[in-house]
This record gives C-alpha cells, structure tokens and sequence, in this order.
C-alpha cells in the first residue's frame, strides 16, 4: 500500500501540494482528476522522488521512503509527451532499463517478448520510434515501465496528444493491461471525466494543490462535494444558478420557475445555488430561460450551446449537429428532477437520487 501524509510543497510563495493525504492499494487504478494546474504532475513528481517535500511523509508498503533516493524508488512514470529514445528499437527501447537493471539472456529476452505482445507491438520490434504512429509511441512508453516491474506505476495523462479515436482504443486497452498488474499501484492523471469513469477504481479530484473529494468515480460524479467539484467533473461545465424555494416551486431571478421536484421538498423555502448537467437543459418553444446564444461549440456527433440568459449563464448538450448562431435567441427548459442544490457557500445539499436522512 501506498500512504501519502500530509504532504505539502511550495516554492517561492507558490503552492503547489497542499496537506495531500491518501492511500492507495495494489492492483487498483487510481485516478487523480483535475484542470490544468491542479498539483497532478506535482503530487506524481513528489512520490518518485523528483520534487522534495516540504512537509509530510511517503510511505509504501510499510516503509518510509519520504528521503529516499530515486534511483531506489520502485517507482516509474510514463508522461503525456512520448518519451523514447530515438536512436533506438522499439525492442531496443523496452530493453534499456532491463538492462541497467542487471537482467540478461533468456530472461530479459522472455521480459521484453512478453510486453511487446502485451501492447501489441512484436511485429513492430525492429522499427524507430519515428516510424510509429503516436499511439504506437505512447505504447513503447508504457511497455518500457510495466517491463521493469516497479511497484508504483505513474501515468501522467498519457493520452492527451492523441486524437479522440486512438484514445478511446487506448482507453480500452490500458484497462487489459493494468489488470495483469495486481501488485502494482497504479495512479493515472487526467482532465477527462470519460477517462476517469472507465478507468479508475478510486476518482482523487485536485485543485491548486488540494484534494477536494475523493470516492468510487460514480458516487463522485453523482454526488460532488460541493460546486467546485461538480464544474470539475463535468464536461461541459454544470451550469449553477442563483435560486430560491418558493410556493412549492424552484424561482429564478428572471422570474422562470419549475414546480419543485420531490428529492427537493425536504429543503424548505430559501436561497440556494442550483446546479443542471448540460444534457438536462433543453431548447423549447415557448416558456423557460429566454437569451442569446454566447457560443457555440461542435464536437463530433454533439453540439455545444452557451446560452446567456436573465439568470445566469446556460450551458447546453445537444445531441446531433444544430446551426445554432451566436447572437441567436432561444429558450431553454430545465429538467427539474435532475436538478442539484448547494448552499450559499457551495456545499452539495441534495443531488437526484441522493437519500435524504
């Protein structure tokens, strides 16, 4: 087992771990998930001993490696840029830390046959990492650090230069290959909740420096902490707005209102913050949110609608391709029941489906 313990990093005022505690098991996928910034590459550098702490302590397995050296570390990371070594074999290049490590003959003949298969490359053995596609590259990466037989395996978004097809195929075979690996912790960084959902055991949610929640990915998903947590795991963003119960029903500064859903009822009249997945926002006819398209966005079979309307700022998911414009007006209708509540400071009250005590 894996135990981080109060660890903390800064440099120069700038904070970049904040008190992270966690523990992670072998033979588990666990999935540090957060935007651009928010200490995953950080938190990875400081367990394979390339960014010293400040405060805190590692241990693995019952062992306090916190000062440890690493080159000691059982510990390898595999980044989101291809990090091989060009003048070398795609064999050439899984052999390499074998070899320094010692192995030889049969054995590390045997090693290097068995992960070449693994990640679908023997009949690419021979080539240069040059004459392979990116997805080919990524995969020469991790065969070189599931080879080595480390006990601490770290991914640091690792699909993020592919196109969206090439990840998908990898997604599904990143979840083959890690469920041979059952000493092996195994922690993979990434901005995507797609990722998160199909890989992780366990979703570690991070922002500037902090774990904000941590929990099964569904049980995260479906019942975000609080608002910071919910934008973070939901792509597009979960449009929040300002409300309030009144008269058995969910009042909008524009004056729009739903009757009150029952998991809501228990809240009582008051001011909340209401939060609404994309995809349970609608365009109607009549009635609703009326405003002006901001932007739209489309990707692949799915269009994308910023909605600005009298109560904030709509965010809608569209199946399908639509010839929205910006500047465009358009009413928009909410699905009641798949509405969140949080409180004024954006603490997770009700979620659907959560049972109140």
């Amino acid at each position: 087992m894996l135990e981080a313990r109060n660890l903390s990093v800064a440099v120069d005022d700038e904070t970049f771990l904040d008190d992270i505690s966690f523990t992670a098991e072998p033979g588990r996928i666990y999935v540090l998930m957060g935007r651009t910034g928010a200490g995953k590459t950080s938190l990875m550098r400081a367990i394979g001993g390339l960014l010293p702490l400040d405060q805190g302590s590692l241990h693995f397995e019952g062992e306090d490696i916190t000062h440890m050296p690493v080159w000691k570390r059982d510990a390898a990371m595999v980044y989101q840029q291809f990090i091989n070594y060009p003048n070398k074999t795609v064999r050439e290049n899984i052999e390499f830390p074998l070899k320094k490590a010692g192995l030889k003959g049969a054995e590390l003949s045997a090693r290097v046959e068995d992960y070449l298969a693994k990640v679908g490359l023997t009949e690419f053995a021979k080539r240069k990492p040059s004459q392979l596609s990116g997805g080919q590259q990524q995969r020469v990466a991790l065969a070189r650090s599931l080879a080595r037989h480390t006990r601490i395996l770290m991914l640091d978004e690792p699909l993020m230069n592919l196109d969206f097809k090439l990840r998908e195929q990898l997604r599904e075979e990143f979840l083959g290959l890690f469920s041979g690996e059952s000493d092996v912790v195994t922690l993979y960084a990434t901005t995507e909740i797609t990722e998160a959902m199909m890989l992780g055991y366990e979703l570690i949610v991070m922002h500037e420096g902090r774990i904000l929640q941590s929990g099964a990915p569904a049980e995260v998903f479906e019942q975000p902490k609080n608002i910071q947590v919910a934008q973070i795991v939901n792509d597009p963003p979960m449009t929040v707005i300002d409300g309030r119960i009144s008269d058995r029903h969910l009042v909008f500064a524009s004056g729009y209102k739903i009757p009150t859903p029952p998991h809501l009822v228990a809240l009582g009249d008051g001011s909340y913050q209401f939060g609404i997945r994309a995809n349970d926002i609608r365009p109607v006819s009549a009635g609703g949110e009326s405003g002006s398209i901001g932007f739209v966005e489309v990707s692949g079979s799915e269009t994308v609608v910023y909605l600005m309307a009298e109560s904030g700022e709509l965010v809608l998911l569209l199946e399908g391709i639509h010839d929205y414009e910006a500047g465009q007006s358009l009413r928009a209708d909410i699905d009641p029941d798949r509405v969140f509540a949080f409180d004024k400071g954006g603490d997770l009250l009700i979620a659907p489906g959560m049972k109140v005590a």
